[in-house]
């Protein structure tokens, strides 16, 4: 039954008297010292004794609960994008903690986490003068991790700014070593290339654990105050490669046509000399023929060659035939337009000319007879 229902006695747990007032605190702590005295080991004497055993348990107690908690602030994380180095007592350590669950006694050690894989991005824009003294106005992006941890952290105060020192110190060395031309144009890939592998060489000697990725030229141009004037230029100087390749495309397309021009020529010259080298020859061995035939015959041979000179002539001239028998040597002059027909009968009929021939006929009659009376006479 409880210690309070009716037959219960003096069985108060917190030991009170006989009496039903309310329990003696002092009392009660003191049994609940001696309870957790007797779980850890302590003695159960009385007085002063029981209260050095709580002491000396409660002291334990709190170096068990910092042990616990010492060792449980000790225990740590790395991430599979994350490297940890380990500082100890200030002196960093040379092995990097790589991912994982990890423990390092704290206050001893101490812990920086560095994430090696996030690619970082750093922008950086300035006026330049290139090689040939123009003013160039260059924004570029360099894009960057961290490949050595400990360097990182240790070598450089503030590896960002060394970044950005070196970004600016190599991208004036490449560009003053470049002409504008080649800056503003084709030539951009190039220099961001030179600009990332000077840069990394810069950063590699710094020790600054820093790996660049890469560097893209987001723009190049003169300056706002000169861009018009450039602009009028560029288009000057485009003007001037199109009218080059105009010239260059004309003399393409003329140069072979005179060429062949030339070639024909050369070959109607070679064709005419060899025709006129060999009808020389031919000739000559001709006369040479015809001299020996000479030499045998001589008038029979220069009957021939008379006949042959005359046939060649004759062929080629034209010839009219006049009937003088009868003693009418009347001869119409010029005779040479007996054989061309009058521009005024090539439209006439054949009765027309018959017409016009016998009208012809007796004029020539009537003339040969007024010939004949001025004989007789």
């Amino acid at each position: 039954m409880a210690w309070n229902e009716p037959g219960g006695g003096d069985k108060d747990p917190w030991g009170g008297r006989g009496d039903q007032g309310p329990p003696d605190l002092d009392e009660a702590f003191k049994k609940l010292q001696q309870q957790l005295a007797g779980i850890f080991g302590g003695g159960s004497g009385g007085g002063s004794g029981s209260g050095g055993g709580f002491n000396k348990n409660m002291a334990g107690i709190a170096a068990v609960v910092l042990v616990i908690a010492y060792i449980g602030f000790g225990v740590y994380q790395v991430d599979q994008q994350e490297r940890g180095v380990v500082f100890r007592f200030g002196k960093v350590q040379e092995n990097v903690v790589m991912p994982g669950l990890h423990w390092n006694p704290p206050i001893v050690d101490r812990v920086e986490l560095v994430n090696v894989t996030r690619l970082n991005s750093k922008s950086h824009k300035g006026l330049m003068l290139t090689e040939d003294e123009n003013i160039v106005d260059v924004s570029l992006t360099v894009q960057w991790l961290i490949n050595n941890p400990t360097e990182f952290l240790v070598n450089v105060r503030d590896p960002q700014i060394s970044l950005e020192h070196a970004t600016e110190s190599a991208l004036r060395h490449v560009v003053g070593g470049s002409v504008l031309d080649q800056v503003i144009t084709d030539g951009r890939a190039a220099i961001a290339a030179e600009v990332q592998e000077r840069l990394q060489t810069y950063l590699n000697n710094y020790g600054t654990g820093i790996l660049i990725s890469k560097v893209n030229i987001d723009e190049s141009a003169p300056p706002n105050q000169v861009r018009d004037a450039f602009n009028d230029v560029q288009k000057a100087k485009e003007d001037e490669q199109r009218t080059i390749n105009d010239a260059n495309a004309y003399a393409e397309s003329v140069i072979p046509e005179a060429r062949g021009e030339a070639q024909k020529a050369i070959e109607q010259a070679s064709a005419y000399r060899d025709r006129v080298i060999a009808r020389a020859e031919g000739e000559a061995d001709r006369f040479q023929k015809v001299l020996y035939e000479y030499q045998l015959a001589e008038r029979v041979t220069r009957d021939r060659l008379y006949i042959d000179a005359m046939e060649s002539v004759l062929s080629r001239s034209s010839k009219i035939m006049v009937d003088v028998e009868g003693g009418n040597n009347l001869m119409y002059l010029p005779l040479d337009r007996l054989g061309q027909p009058s521009p005024s009968l090539q439209g006439a009929n054949r009765e027309s000319v018959s017409s016009i021939a016998d009208a012809i006929l007796r004029e020539l009659n009537d003339r040969v007879s007024a010939g004949r009376l001025r004989e007789n006479r």
